[in-house]
């Protein structure tokens, strides 16, 4: 008999499993995720926003015991704040109702403690291949630089949690305050070669129809990772 994976994992969807009533969060299409271990019932969420109650909600019905959150990068329809006339709720509400520690790249430190208030002792700042252990489930923590300074992805077993940096039909924009095109080829082209095609990508918006997709099924159909030189990414991208 083979013992059962441990890893929980849980992609909400806003304006569709959190925050239903908010148009907005369903227009932004942000992934919420909740990685745990079913065992010892400890989990982490992933970029808190929209709909703090509900987030809680979830983990309360799954019976798990929140140690904290992972900050993808700083942009408020991730992390809560103010963007495009929108106020959004994340990291500052969740952090009045459950004090646990924000993981943040730490080239996305001084970035989020702008947007949302929270001050260094909530933050632990990260570093790109350090691992965080939450019960028996390891996630690994990738700097993926571009969208933002401290953009980073997670990964967990053959899943990896990209943010904005890749999703299934396109990648992050670059013409954002922090976003570097350059950069961002470098990231899409040199760090994120080394994943393997059976690992399986969980973007951060819901853009292009599905909420997953294998690495290599995603190379052949995203045009933004067939482009073979800088010079022709500068031309599409700008920069």
């Amino acid at each position: 008999m083979t013992e059962e994976n441990p890893l929980f994992f849980k992609q909400l969807l806003s304006g569709v499993d959190i925050g239903k009533s908010d148009s907005s969060a369903r227009q932004m299409a942000n992934f919420i995720y909740i990685i745990g271990d079913k065992n010892t019932r400890e989990c982490v969420i992933v970029d808190p926003a929209w709909d703090i109650d509900g987030i809680l909600s979830v983990i309360e019905d799954e019976e798990m015991k929140l140690k904290g959150s992972l900050v993808t990068h700083y942009h408020p329809d991730h992390v809560g704040g103010s963007i495009f006339g929108m106020n959004i709720m994340g990291l500052a509400d969740l952090m009045e109702k459950s004090s646990t520690p924000v993981y943040v790249n730490k080239n996305e430190a001084d970035g989020l403690k702008q947007v949302t208030g929270l001050s260094d002792t909530d933050l632990r700042l990260t570093d790109s291949e350090e691992v965080l252990s939450i019960g028996s489930i390891d996630i690994t923590f990738l700097h993926t630089p571009g969208h933002t300074p401290g953009s980073q992805c997670f990964r967990v077993g053959n899943s990896l949690v990209a943010g904005d940096t890749l999703f299934l039909q396109g990648c992050g924009r670059v013409d954002l305050p922090g976003g570097d095109s350059e950069v961002m080829y470098d990231t899409l082209t040199r760090r994120l070669a080394k994943i393997e095609n059976n690992v399986v990508l969980y973007p951060g918006h819901n853009y292009g129809g599905m909420p997953s997709a294998p690495m290599g099924e995603v190379r052949e159909t995203n045009s933004y990772l067939q482009i073979n030189s800088l010079e022709d990414w500068m031309a599409v991208m700008g920069g």
